[in-house]
């Protein structure tokens, strides 16, 4: 199975296989601020299972960390997706990839939440702790 997707204008077509490792949305800060919403819906792959199809030349990456490789257009500025080497994923956001029948399992940072969110899913303080987080989970 395979997914497709564009940056805002188009110049940059990203192309997912397989399924994703997990979903869901991340509430800290820096997703914040990068995404210009009060959560990021996430959809995270293994990196071989992320392709760029049109437009490499066009993709620019910002690092505000080492874990954090933030990729864009160069043209438009769509956000498109953020390497996360350290735990061995590529975040694609799960609305650059409108076929995918996004199904979130997770909260993540939500002690830094502004847009509380009751759906019943588990709410992490901030990681679990298999991806080096504290694994606490915060109510509703």
């Amino acid at each position: 199975m395979t997914h497709s997707g564009t940056c805002f204008c188009g110049k940059v077509e990203i192309e997912v296989s397989g399924a994703p490792e997990g979903m869901g949305y991340c509430h800290c800060a820096s997703c914040r601020a990068w995404s210009a919403g009060p959560v990021n819906a996430f959809s995270l792959w293994k990196p071989e299972n992320v392709r760029i199809t049109k437009g490499k030349d066009n993709l620019g990456k910002f690092a505000r960390s080492p874990n954090s490789v933030r990729q864009f257009c160069k043209v438009c500025g769509g956000h498109l997706m953020t390497d996360h080497p350290e735990w061995g994923v590529t975040d694609v956001f799960a609305a650059v990839i409108p076929d995918l029948d996004f199904v979130p399992g997770v909260h993540v940072n939500y002690a830094e939440t502004v847009l509380p969110m009751r759906d019943g899913l588990p709410k992490f303080r901030d990681f679990p702790a298999e991806i080096g987080g504290s694994g606490e989970q915060v109510p509703e």
